[in-house]
């Protein structure tokens, strides 16, 4: 699993990218709790949200299909996908004015990495 672990090494970053910057909006607005009515802390809020919500489980799916034999090129295309899209979907999300294209290529590829990573572990099993 040494294509999926880099992967995972590289979304943890981005993760950690996205908690400094909500954590820099709370400090900013002096909010501990909540969104304080700040659009910008709101928006942080919810991109941090929506990747704790489908990296984790998308990323385990890519690790299995890996482990269950999915071949490391495929792997790294579908790695490469989710975190382009991972971060596309985080920088759409948080713009005030939002670019809504960042988003739905983002939740787009996101899924598609999902549904093909389901799928081969299902494949796989039988």
């Amino acid at each position: 699993m040494r294509t999926a672990a880099l992967y995972a090494g590289l979304l943890g970053l981005v993760l950690l990218a996205l908690t400094l910057s909500v954590s820099e909006a709370r400090h900013r607005t002096k909010t501990s709790i909540g969104d304080g009515g700040d659009e910008v802390l709101r928006r942080r809020i919810r991109a941090h949200g929506n990747f704790v919500e489908y990296t984790p489980l998308t990323l385990l799916l890519l690790a299995l299909s890996e482990h269950l034999g999915m071949g490391s090129l495929f792997v790294h295309v579908l790695g490469l996908a989710l975190l382009a899209s991972r971060v596309s979907h985080a920088y759409g999300i948080s713009q005030p004015r939002e670019p809504l294209t960042f988003r739905m290529l983002g939740m787009t590829g996101t899924l598609i990495v999902l549904v093909i990573t389901a799928l081969y572990c299902i494949w796989a099993f039988f």
